[in-house]
């Protein structure tokens, strides 16, 4: 087993079960710890059944979906913290950017998953990824908390598939295998009674992706998930 590590950072409860679910279950099966810093309970764009019942209150919606978040993320096998930045609009602050910074040094992670750099139809989305990118950076800097015991070398960053990609300008560069783990990821969105809208949606998502990853590859595929790596992956060799 390895002690390697992988971090998530969403701006919503469902973006990394839907999009990142298969490469959360995947590296937990190997031995990865993961870690998901939810940025918000996605209490008002992003449960839209919830509201649809009469006299609910703000602080039932958020309850709701966050003990959903905490039971698909034990399902997936990774850890989850929150910081109830609101959504819609979503609203980091420093203390938010300095606690992501210490958990990017505490992790050590060897990847970071997050949202499509635009989203012209969820402002959020690309708020969490500069939000996780800022932090990568910070996480870097020596004179950053010096402590000359520390070794940290950043990790590669993945942008997980938004929405309606050809929106976003998103161009996948990766597609992952994620046959192995369906049935977990399947599992895990039906944890997510609020937006049960979506389940069916992001199966032939998984669908599609795996038709592309079995045909690009030559290996058979069912079930993938598609991402943009961020920065250039550096080789010994071409192959």
């Amino acid at each position: 087993m390895t002690s390697k590590a992988g971090l998530v950072v969403t701006a919503h409860p469902g973006d990394f079960v839907w999009r990142a679910g298969g490469a959360i279950a995947l590296h937990a099966s190997k031995g990865y710890r993961i870690k998901i810093v939810c940025l918000s309970y996605g209490e008002r764009g992003e449960s839209q059944f919830a509201w649809k019942k009469a006299g609910v209150r703000m602080e039932d919606v958020k309850a709701q979906r966050r003990e959903e978040a905490e039971t698909a993320a034990a399902v997936l096998g990774a850890d989850i913290e929150f910081f109830d930045a609101g959504d819609y609009p979503l609203r980091t602050t420093p203390e938010m950017l300095e606690r992501t910074v210490d958990i990017y040094r505490e992790l050590q992670p060897s990847f970071v998953l997050s949202h499509a750099l635009e989203d012209p139809y969820n402002f959020d989305h690309p708020l969490a990824a500069h939000f996780a990118q800022e932090a990568r950076i910070i996480a870097q800097a020596a004179g950053h908390k010096p402590d000359p015991t520390r070794a940290y070398s950043a990790p590669s960053m993945f942008l997980f598939e938004p929405h309606q990609p050809e929106q976003c300008n998103f161009k996948p560069n990766v597609i992952l295998n994620i046959d192995a783990v369906w049935e977990t990821k399947r599992k895990a969105f039906e944890v997510l009674a609020a937006q049960k809208h979506l389940w069916e949606y992001y199966t032939r998502v998984a669908l599609n992706r795996g038709v592309q990853g079995g045909r690009n590859s030559g290996r058979p595929m069912t079930y993938g998930e598609a991402y943009q790596r961020l920065f250039p992956e550096a080789l010994e060799e071409l192959k």
